[in-house]
């Protein structure tokens, strides 16, 4: 079984928004000093997902990033946690990607690679909540696509999935190869041993770029990213005794707002 996850690095979500700066020309957030990029949370769910069908079964976990070259450090990070091998997709042509550009360059780089059975990415991006890299992959490659899942089970040539609706739960079933997006409710990743993290930290992790892989233009532009203002608060104290005169007075006061 050929599996294949593909991870970002983001800001760390247990930054403060107050500690980000942006830099209006270039339009992007300036990380505060010192401070690393880590793996996506949603993502780790999906490197779990893929080592939960390793324990069960014959798999080689292969790890896909585009990014920098920080990048490096959250593939070594999912080698840590049982992965077999990674590989980064890293050039200057590949910056500032949308999610057509990204998933366009995995797809890419997952043909080239050759072989596989199963694609995992998490259900979506980090820092832009957009979720669309993973069908976008599918799309391209021309495989099935199965989205939010929460538990998967190989079956010969087919994977039975459940996946999280609003209202519910839904299994499906595809055949192999496929594309799934996890969601977080596939379970805890687990914690890389010492060991691991030793042995990873001598994994040789193969640069992609350009030269390999051909970018993509982008589809989408960013207009601009700002901070938004907030106006002042006001608050309005409801002067009556009892519950009911509140209640009307409430009403009253929402209506003339054109709150309600």
């Amino acid at each position: 079984m050929n599996i294949v996850v593909c991870v970002k690095e983001i800001p760390d979500p247990e930054i403060p928004a107050s500690a980000f700066r942006l830099d209006p020309e270039s339009k992007r957030a300036i990380l505060p000093g010192g401070r690393k990029l880590v793996i996506s949370d949603y993502d780790e769910r999906a490197v779990e997902a893929a080592l939960k069908i390793k324990d069960s079964l014959d798999s080689k976990i292969t790890v896909l990033s585009l990014g920098r070259e920080s990048a490096q450090d959250i593939i070594r990070h999912c080698l840590a946690m049982g992965c077999d091998e990674g590989i980064l997709l890293s050039d200057p042509l590949f910056d500032d990607s949308d999610s057509f550009a990204t998933a366009f360059v995995l797809a890419e780089a997952i043909k080239r690679k050759g072989e596989f059975d199963l694609i995992l990415c998490g259900r979506q991006e980090g820092e832009w909540d957009a979720g669309q890299v993973g069908s976008g992959i599918a799309e391209l490659l021309g495989i099935p696509s199965v989205t939010t899942v929460v538990n998967i089970e190989i079956r010969g040539g087919r994977v039975v999935m459940e996946r999280l609706l609003w209202d519910g739960h839904e299994i499906v079933e595809v055949p192999l190869p496929a594309l799934a997006t996890v969601s977080s409710e596939i379970g805890e990743p687990r914690y890389p041993t010492f060991r691991k993290v030793r042995e990873a930290s001598k994994k040789e992790i193969p640069v992609w770029t350009s030269q390999e892989i051909t970018p993509a233009k982008p589809q989408n532009r960013l207009l601009s990213l700002f901070i938004p203002s907030h106006g002042e608060g006001k608050c309005e104290f409801i002067e009556e005794t009892s519950p009911e005169g509140k209640a009307t007075r409430l009403a009253m006061t929402l209506r003339e707002a054109k709150l309600i």
